[in-house]
């Protein structure tokens, strides 16, 4: 959970909601075929429920103490597409997505391609 204080009191905001913003926001961006399980909890939560869940290939962290977070999105591209414009696209859309919906300052927005589809 991520707590922003201000003057009126704790607003507090749950990693799920987080990550399933971001990947809802990220798997909107053109050229983003699918997310891809981030290590293996995600990994094995998607082989046991066999389903692709949004949050996968997501993880937030953020310093305790601080309202800046970093993003970490790991991804599968199209075949015969910029991977440059489409990272960069990405990483501008969640970090405005992010920042407007929930008054977090985003640090970072790391995109890995795992893998590229030909559709």
């Amino acid at each position: 959970m991520v707590k922003i204080d201000n003057h009126l009191g704790t607003i507090g905001l749950t990693s799920g909601y987080l990550s399933s913003l971001i990947g809802h926001t990220a798997a909107s961006c053109f050229g983003v075929v699918r997310m891809n399980p981030a290590g293996a909890t995600q990994g094995v939560k998607a082989a046991v429920l066999r389903s692709d869940s949004i949050d996968n290939g997501v993880r937030v962290s953020a310093e305790k103490g601080s309202n800046e977070i970093v993003i970490d999105l790991h991804i599968t591209v199209m075949y015969g597409v910029n991977i440059a414009a489409i990272t960069d696209s990405i990483m501008n859309k969640v970090r405005y997505t992010v920042e407007t919906e929930t008054g977090l300052t985003v640090k970072k927005v790391n995109v890995f391609v795992d893998d590229m589809e030909n559709n």
